[in-house]
């Protein structure tokens, strides 16, 4: 499915390049959304829940990339605009300059994960994906301090970019690298990136139930509730094939999560 199409590279050179160039911010966001606007127009129908919206901004910010864009002026443009378009599409071609040179492009990062917009803070952390697989220590550490952030947004960042999905399958065979991190998340107080710590050692149950099933056992053990409500998340999986085990090791007699519900058979 090639969404850069002649036609569309053209008015990517008319409509985005060229006014990049002349130092026209306005018609760059004009610009971009309207690019992004009609790639998903190519998309078929039927693929558009598979390709859509975060789909054309990938696409075309690794094309603006490879057209080697003044990547100082992606930054002003970073910087000054408030269309969730634009600052996406903008992180995106840092994120392919940060591959190699990631030390100076980290804070540009933690400015979209505790932006106000939810698409923005969604596309840090799978930008960022592919930076912690070309530096896997140093960014395990740059997370782990993360972890103290003041901010709900940037905790949840943290957590989102280290779920074992996408660029992050390798997590399956080394689950203590995010674990790791993870940990540090255990007693989080604020639902925000609390439901993603528990969405998170879902994900990791679907290879490494065992696992799971301990550090379930661990935050239940542990006392304290938020470590609780993250074991009982986290068992959303589990509890699909094993759901008198799950309610045995959370200490229930019942399982609800969204519409499902499990109850023990005596």
């Amino acid at each position: 499915m090639n969404l850069i199409t002649e036609p569309v590279e053209e008015v990517i050179l008319s409509e985005i390049i060229n006014p990049l160039n002349e130092n026209n911010i306005g018609g760059v966001e004009t610009g971009i959304e309207n690019i992004l606007q009609r790639m998903y127009g190519l998309i078929p129908e039927n693929k558009r829940i598979s390709y859509g919206r975060v789909h054309t901004v990938k696409v075309l910010s690794k094309y603006l990339f490879d057209k080697k864009v003044d990547v100082e002026k992606i930054k002003v443009l970073f910087n000054k605009t408030d269309n969730w378009y634009v600052k996406s599409t903008t992180l995106g071609i840092l994120s392919h300059f940060a591959v190699n040179n990631y030390e100076k492009y980290l804070p540009f990062f933690e400015r979209a994960a505790s932006d106000k917009n939810w698409d923005v803070r969604e596309m840090a952390q799978m930008f960022f994906r592919k930076l912690i697989k070309k530096n896997p220590e140093f960014m395990q550490d740059y997370l782990l301090g993360l972890t103290k952030s003041k901010d709900e947004n940037v905790r949840r960042f943290v957590s989102e970019t280290i779920r074992p999905v996408c660029e992050n399958q390798w997590f399956q065979k080394q689950p203590e690298y995010s674990l790791k991190i993870l940990r540090q998340l255990f007693k989080e107080k604020s639902a925000y990136p609390r439901t993603s710590v528990g969405n998170n050692l879902s994900d990791l149950a679907r290879h490494n139930p065992e696992l799971v099933y301990s550090i379930v056992k661990e935050l239940v053990d542990s006392g304290d509730k938020n470590s609780y409500w993250i074991a009982y998340r986290a068992c959303r999986n589990l509890v699909k094939k094993e759901p008198e085990r799950v309610m045995d090791v959370l200490k229930i007699d019942e399982y609800k999560y969204k519409n499902a519900k499990y109850f023990r058979s005596n």
